[in-house]
């Protein structure tokens, strides 16, 4: 570890803005304001209007869409009110322009100074990509939201949100690698259930983009059960034709299988913890299963908070940022199951 502190620091870095990236994400999606900007120049929208003629002028852009025709033309929505959506979209967008600064100009750095072995070179090529792709989702999110209907498509911010937290665990997998060079004794059992719990996890990510993109979080405000007592709602049966659309275009069906596949992500958490008491762990091996457990019960109830107190913006967020921990947690623990 010692030979690699900066590059390990770096990646770290990189996992933090991440993490705080979607975080603002995430506000920005609260607080309506992800289609604020109407669109995309890489050197020009680094800061906003400088001017109150050039704001008029943004202001005046964003009322040829959709988003301001047919839903805040009614809200008496003036320039202020504009601004302050406008604020959380740029500044989602300036940690996006930060995080490719911090990446590429220490990466450019060890490359020259030869610190990066062609197996971390690799994955370093690999984050590149994943970051180029992201800012892409990005904007094919928004492109959605920009042409017929003042929301953007939930599938897109799925996809878009869901790839952010794979290039957040990925980088620290390839830090990890680094901090940890030594193979240890894989355990086959704990690792295989390690694996299809980070699966069940990261499908639980995408049902929670589902959620969000299609405000399903604002119906069904009870728990354990959903509206008039009924675990399986009938609203359900009725939003769609066939049982694929309601479980992926349905409000009822997507809250139906974010929150009971919430259970089957604490119950084999749990499995594995007990699992574990089954064999001779590392102190590493140890820590991560413990820090998983806690960090799942924690995350269950904010999101049945969340849930019962109808999203307030500030449980949206938090219950956003602790699907960070726990995928950080799962990531942590695969690794020193597997290596």
């Amino acid at each position: 570890m010692n030979n690699n502190k900066s590059v390990i620091y770096w990646l770290l870095s990189g996992c933090f803005l991440v993490f705080v990236m979607v975080v603002v994400g995430g506000i920005t999606r609260l607080t309506g304001s992800g289609l604020s900007m109407t669109d995309w120049h890489l050197v020009t929208d680094t800061f906003p209007p400088l001017t109150e003629a050039a704001w008029q002028q943004a202001f005046d852009a964003y009322k040829q869409f959709p988003e301001y025709k047919l839903v805040n033309i009614h809200n008496n929505f003036q320039l202020a009110d504009y601004k302050f959506i406008y604020f959380w979209e740029w500044f989602h967008r300036f940690i996006g322009r930060i995080l490719g600064f911090v990446f590429i100009i220490p990466f450019v750095y060890f490359l020259i100074k030869k610190k990066l072995d062609n197996e971390t070179l690799k994955k370093c090529g690999i984050l590149l990509g994943m970051g180029a792709f992201q800012g892409f989702l990005g904007w094919f999110m928004v492109a959605s939201g920009l042409k017929d209907m003042p929301d953007v498509s939930h599938f897109r911010l799925a996809l878009h949100l869901t790839f952010a937290f794979i290039t957040f665990a990925y980088t620290l997998w390839v830090a990890l690698d680094l901090i940890y060079p030594n193979k240890t004794e894989v355990i086959l059992p704990l690792r295989n259930l390690a694996r299809i719990t980070l699966f069940f996890i990261l499908l639980q990510i995408i049902y929670g983009g589902f959620v969000a993109g299609l405000d399903a979080g604002f119906i069904h405000n009870h728990w354990p059960l959903m509206s008039d007592g009924q675990f399986f709602h009938y609203s359900i049966t009725l939003e769609k034709d066939t049982w694929l659309l309601r479980f992926t275009e349905g409000k009822s069906g997507v809250q139906f299988v974010h929150r009971t596949m919430a259970y089957f992500v604490v119950t084999l958490i749990v499995l594995l913890f007990f699992k574990s008491k089954k064999h001779l762990l590392s102190k590493e091996q140890k820590s991560g299963i413990n820090a998983l457990l806690i960090v799942v019960f924690l995350q269950f109830t904010l999101g049945v908070l969340t849930l019962l107190y109808s999203v307030p913006l500030w449980l949206g967020v938090t219950h956003q940022a602790m699907a960070f921990f726990l995928l950080a947690s799962i990531t942590y623990t695969l690794h020193r199951l597997s290596k």
